[in-house]
């Protein structure tokens, strides 16, 4: 009797059998990498130096060397450690936003008390490190803009710089030579930007007061937030969460994690949907621009959706990365997980929101009392292009959404 030998043009033949289903224990690897991230993150924070009087770091020590534990356990490779406080702190919030992110998406099969408990601390946590570096961020963007549309020699916080340098390089042994601070642009001012130019230092110095005053503030409640006793009770949950991931029951170490996962996705979908991306599909919207020329404070209308959709993306990567067992450095590999399409739609929705947010700090120092018609004008154009900039942003996430999906 002649045997059966399998077809091998059959591709299901081929491939075996389907691969087991991630569940809990792929949860709970991902919670306890990410943990021992959050608690490397902090021990660099301490060494470096960013907190005043060793804020940042937990009194009993026992964090970091949990951490580098947690690692030879489960033969982890070091990782580059990063340069300064600034990397140190942004590695704290990276690990925060997807331990939070993780805890949303998959508490069903987590103990519902302690997630409900440990979420928002950590969403506090990521959003108090993040507010520096947006108010950074926000008045680099602001200055390069006033740059750009006035032609204008240097930025007020360049000037400094440029004072600053000489005074540095003549206390040194063997004083390098100060190379002037160029500017981007060298083409010379239109005529038509002559009220623009004559306004664009005072509105680059309001803005420079400003968000200089607010980055100091919120500088200041970040070591505050890293020295009191919140923060240490989040990173003693933490450092339990490295060594023990608490599931809801013994079922939740079997349970099947794609299901949340695709209800993570079908939010996204249906925020996307709900989204006026028509709208976005063109290259103006007047709309836009009349709400935000008002003298209404209030944040635009059209603008929550789209941050919505945004953390709406975060958190669909994230339970991407926990199926793919393995972090976004990773998933960005070989593995065959990355959605090209979704890197390039979460690129467009940062700059949505940075530009949305700096076309908020400019209205509101336009209504600064007081300041000369010139002033109010370049920050008047000032927020105009920042708007434009927010279109630009929506028509580069609707091109990039509607394309098929293209994985690396």
């Amino acid at each position: 009797m002649a045997q059966r030998h399998l077809d091998p043009t059959d591709p299901t033949a081929a491939a075996g059998p389907p691969p087991v289903p991630a569940g809990g224990d792929a949860l709970a690897d991902y919670l306890r990498a990410q943990a021992t991230e959050f608690l490397r993150a902090l021990r660099l924070h301490r060494e470096s130096g960013a907190g005043a009087h060793g804020n940042g770091a937990h009194p009993s020590g026992a964090h970091p060397s949990g951490a580098g534990a947690l690692d030879r356990g489960r033969g982890r490779g070091p990782v580059p450690a990063p340069d300064g406080p600034v990397d140190a702190a942004r590695a704290l919030r990276r690990a925060a936003r997807r331990l939070s992110g993780t805890l949303h998406t998959f508490q069903p099969l987590l103990d519902a008390e302690w997630a409900e408990a440990m979420r928002p601390e950590l969403a506090w946590l990521s959003g108090t490190l993040a507010l520096e570096h947006a108010y950074a961020s926000r008045l680099d963007r602001l200055l390069q803009a006033l740059h750009r549309l006035s032609g204008s020699a240097a930025f007020p916080a360049q000037q400094q710089a440029g004072r600053a340098a000489p005074a540095r390089a003549t206390a040194t042994a063997d004083p390098a030579p100060v190379t002037p601070l160029a500017p981007s642009v060298t083409r010379p001012s239109p005529a038509d930007r002559g009220n623009l130019t004559v306004g664009a230092a005072k509105a680059g110095a309001l803005l420079d007061r400003q968000l200089t005053l607010a980055r100091t503030r919120a500088h200041s409640t970040a070591l505050q937030a890293l020295g009191s006793s919140r923060f240490h009770a989040v990173a003693d949950k933490v450092a339990l969460l490295a060594s023990e991931v608490p599931l809801k029951d013994t079922a939740a170490a079997a349970a099947d994690l794609r299901p949340l996962a695709a209800a993570a996705r079908d939010r996204l979908t249906d925020a996307v949907a709900a989204l006026p991306l028509v709208t976005a599909g063109n290259p103006y919207n007047a709309q836009a621009l009349v709400h935000g020329l008002s003298p209404d404070p209030a944040p635009h209308p059209q603008d929550a959706q789209w941050h919505q959709v945004r953390l709406l993306l975060r958190l669909h990567r994230y339970a991407l990365e926990v199926l793919a067992g393995t972090d976004a450095e990773d998933a960005d590999g070989a593995d065959g997980t990355t959605d090209v399409r979704l890197l390039a739609a979460g690129e467009a929705l940062d700059r949505h929101r940075d530009a949305s947010e700096a076309a908020a700090a400019a209205a509101q120092a336009a209504r600064t009392p007081r300041i000369a018609p010139a002033t109010a004008y370049a920050l008047g154009v000032l927020h105009a292009d920042q708007r434009h900039e927010v279109e630009a942003a929506r028509y580069a996430f609707q091109h990039s959404w509607r394309k098929e999906p293209i994985r690396l």
